[in-house]
């Protein structure tokens, strides 16, 4: 009977082993299934930032959605210098910049210009991501050659018609008086990106295009919860700066869960209270340098310049900010916020960052030598490539041929 008993445990406990072992691994097998999307994959960006446009937020969009965090590398104002001229933006603003990008995990401050196996490895990058153009050294050497050749580049798309040249040229426009037709911009901004031999297709300036598709790649899609504080500001977020990322992050901090819209004015309605050739940025383009920034929930395009009880009321408004600067009066001379501060939601933000477009204009203005020499031979180094690759690939060419032939 003893052993009758021993051998029914025995079994029983095998039994009870097998058991175990198949729901270990069945669990094992649904895990790998069910999460496997979420083994993280990390990419890295590499870059000056200089003058932070919507091109360069598109750019880091398309490297988050190859992985699943994002660290990005700022290089210092020296390593710019040395190897493409003096930046716009000292590096203090551009890592500040670079951390207001919603798709932005993590940064590296004072990044190598050049990226090695040995950056990737160092911030357990899986791989780096750039645009189809190309990164020179002083040199003339590609910057990512080396993870090139081990495997650990990838790309993506180049987004068309911006550049920080073809920035700096709409801004050195500033200096004339009276509005440039687009002949003369084009012919302009031909000449500030133009080097010895022709232009490059990667500083050259092009035309952008803007789609409905674009705007919802760049939106975050979310409205606003039972909770929210929904919190209105209004303008021009000209060339989106510092100074507006300094003012849109403490916005954000006026309320516990906010819902940050900002209401961008159309062009016209920007160069009646601006003057010149402001805006520098067109509706489009100001669009989506806003919705990059963290710190902005929704926008509305081509705003109204008054603040009025329709606009409130639609959105629920709780609360309506404005900066410390000048707010210019409506085209009847009446007060643009007059309706939020008759119903005591109306607020002016300190955001201790004095920074304006204009005084972004007069950097450019001041050093307008420097940028136009700068640009002129980056191009120079670029189309210098070009003409290696061509070479390149026309003795190639000739060498098939005459396998062919034999």
């Amino acid at each position: 009977k003893i052993k009758n008993i021993n051998v029914l445990t025995a079994k029983a406990t095998s039994r009870i082993v097998v058991c175990v072992y198949l729901f270990v691994y069945v669990c094992f097998v649904l895990c790998n299934v069910l999460f496997a999307d979420y083994v993280v994959v990390s990419s890295f960006c590499l870059h000056s930032y200089d003058m932070v446009h919507y091109g360069h937020s598109n750019q880091l969009r398309q490297a988050k959605a190859m992985g699943d965090y994002l660290i990005v590398g700022v290089h210092t104002d020296a390593e710019i210098s040395k190897h493409k001229g003096p930046p716009v933006f000292t590096q203090e603003e551009r890592y500040k910049m670079v951390r207001a990008i919603k798709w932005v995990d993590k940064i590296v401050e004072g990044a190598p210009y050049v990226t090695t196996l040995e950056t990737l490895d160092k911030y357990n990058c899986d791989f780096c991501v750039h645009g189809d153009d190309i990164t020179l050294t002083v040199d003339g050497k590609d910057t990512y050659e080396e993870v090139k050749r081990e495997g650990r580049y990838r790309e993506c798309k180049r987004t068309q018609g911006v550049s920080t040249t073809d920035l700096v040229g709409r801004m050195l426009l500033m200096t004339k008086a009276h509005h440039s037709n687009m002949v003369n911009y084009q012919q302009h901004t031909d000449n500030f990106g133009k080097g010895p031999k022709g232009h490059s297709p990667w500083t050259g300036v092009s035309q952008f295009l803007q789609t409905s598709q674009k705007i919802i790649q760049f939106a975050s899609g979310t409205e606003p919860q039972p909770g929210d504080t929904i919190i209105y500001v209004a303008g021009a977020f000209d060339l989106f700066h510092i100074g507006h990322v300094d003012f849109l992050e403490m916005v954000y901090k006026q309320a516990e869960r906010p819902y940050v819209i900002v209401g961008l004015h159309f062009d016209q309605e920007v160069n009646r209270y601006k003057g010149k050739n402001y805006p520098i940025m067109n509706i489009h383009e100001r669009t989506l340098s806003v919705l990059a920034c963290r710190y902005v929930s929704e926008v509305v395009i081509g705003a109204p310049y008054a603040v009025g009880k329709d606009l409130l009321d639609h959105f629920k408004v709780d609360l309506v900010c404005h900066g410390k600067t000048e707010v210019f009066p409506d085209k009847d001379g009446s007060d643009p916020y007059a309706e939020p501060r008759k119903r005591g939601v109306f607020r002016t933000i300190n955001s201790g960052n004095n920074l304006t477009t204009d005084d972004i204009v007069q950097r450019i203005i001041e050093n307008r030598l420097q940028f136009e020499a700068r640009n002129q031979k980056k191009e120079a180094k670029e189309m210098a490539v070009i003409e290696a690759m061509k070479r390149k690939e026309q003795q190639d060419q000739s060498e098939a041929a005459a396998q062919a032939a034999h």
